[in-house]
Order: C-alpha cells, then structure tokens, then sequence
C-alpha cells in the first residue's frame, strides 16, 4: 500500500465505523433511558402512529370511568336516601295500623297522630337532601342522568330518575295525609302499603342501574389495562437485550477509537524517510 499525505483510507473506513457505532450507541443507550423502542416517530413512523392513537383511547378511557363513578356515586346517594324513605314508610304503616284501632282515647290518637305528621315530613326532608353533584334521582321532577360507555361517546348508561316525594307516582302518601281518626287511619294503612311497594320497586330499579354501572367500569378497567399492554408490547425496549448490546457498542466503541488513532498515525511514518 502507498503511502500519502494527502489522504489516508484507513482513518476514513475508521471513523466512518465509530461514527456507525455511535449512532448505535445513542440509540442503544436511549432505548435504555427511556425503556422505549419507539418513542418518537423516526424511531418507526407506523408503530409510533399506531401507539399514540392508541394513547389516546387510553385516555379517553380515563373519562369514561369518571363519567360512570359520578352516576354510580349519585345513584349511592339515591339509594341510600330511598332505603330511608321505605323505613319511614314501614313506621309510619305501623303508626297508622295503631291509630286505626276504635278503642283509642283522643290522647293516644293525637300523640300517634304527630308521630305520624312527624314521619311523613321527614320523607319530604330525606328527598330534597338526596343530591350528589347537583342532580337528585328521586325529587319530583327529576331527571333521568347518562353516563358515559365508551371511548368515542357513541354509546351511553342511562339511569332512569324514581320520583319519592309525596305526592308522586311512587310515594302516594300526600302532605296531608292523617291519622287523626280510625277511619283516615284505616285508609293511611293502604295508601303506606302501596306507596312501600313503589318505593321498594323504585330501589330495585335503582340497585339496577348500579350493577350495571358497575359492570361497565369492570369492562373499561380491563380494556384499558390491555390497551396499555398492547402499547408496551408495540413500543416497549426489552432492556436485558439492550443492556447486553449497550456494553457490546461501548466496548466496540473504545476500539473504533483504538482504530482511528492507530490508523491517523500510519502518515507520520513518512517522516521516518526523510531523516
């Protein structure tokens, strides 16, 4: 091989395979870092496009499952409000079984009468303090709540509201209603006894609506879960096999420099003719 001070091929293949190995390096090195494969997309353009839609339903997910604990929290608060209701209910067809007894004197059936006003005031009371994030299932007038069921708001839980103020379609008891005498007492009884069944029947509907919500959190907790495996199976490094590739490239990278100095000092043996 000649010998030249105007170029010297064997620093050049030198340098052009540490520059190969540092590239490597880099690489190797920030696939470690980052635990990532692909993070970015010059990485692999199609693989971190796929991920990162991907992402997105994931976080969409997370709304969703908020969505559905916001309705299943307000249904907590109906339900429990309601079994309240169908307890004051039961005491109050016992306070009206009692009144409707005829051998009653007036004092007994006046105290059994306030009890009674007692009770079926605080239904009322009950009712208007059933509300979580402003909205009430069981007031008059109140409306049906919606929840959220997938990640593209396509698909919706809907919980029907159960109207449990007196007065209503289920609590047919009114506001005026008395035990005052033996026989509005007699007639109490049956008003209590329908409106404990729509009220029952109205919790059953409600407990419904609850597992049901339930149900889909169960679902979107696990389709979340395999959505983010199937991103860290896409974009994930396998670090024990980086490891051993980063100490191989730091080990190949001390001999490319080895090399290039090996290589860059072959000129200086053209002094050696000289002398």
């Amino acid at each position: 091989m000649s010998l030249s001070v105007n170029n010297n091929p064997g620093a050049l293949i030198a340098l052009q395979n540490l520059t190969s190995t540092e590239s490597q390096l880099q690489k190797a090195q920030n696939e470690v870092s980052t635990g990532l494969a692909v993070s970015q997309p010059s990485d692999n353009g199609a693989i971190w496009a796929i991920a990162q839609n991907q992402r997105a339903t994931s976080l969409s997910l997370d709304s969703v499952t908020q969505s559905l604990q916001r309705a299943q929290s307000t249904i907590d608060v109906a339900v429990s409000a309601g079994q309240s209701v169908s307890d004051l209910l039961n005491q109050l067809k016992s306070k009206a079984l009692a009144a409707s007894d005829t051998s009653l004197d007036t004092a007994s059936r006046n105290a059994l009468n306030a009890d009674f006003t007692s009770l079926r005031n605080q239904i009322t009371s009950v009712v208007d303090n059933a509300s979580f994030n402003g909205a009430n299932l069981i007031d008059s007038g109140a409306k049906s709540i919606y929840a959220l069921a997938n990640a593209d708001g396509s698909a919706q839980l809907t919980v029907a509201a159960q109207n449990l103020s007196l007065g209503g379609s289920n609590v047919t008891l009114t506001a005026t209603t008395s035990i005052s005498t033996a026989t509005l007492a007699q007639t109490a009884i049956s008003i209590v006894q329908t409106s404990l069944t729509n009220v029952n029947d109205a919790l059953a509907k409600l407990g419904t609506s609850e597992n049901a919500l339930t149900s889909q959190q169960t679902f979107v907790a696990t389709l979340q879960d395999t959505i983010d495996n199937g991103i860290g199976n896409l974009v994930n490094a396998n670090l024990a096999k980086e490891s051993a590739q980063l100490q191989a490239l730091q080990t190949k990278q001390q001999l490319g420099i080895q090399a290039l100095s090996i290589a860059n000092s072959s000129s200086s043996t053209l002094l050696s003719l000289f002398r």
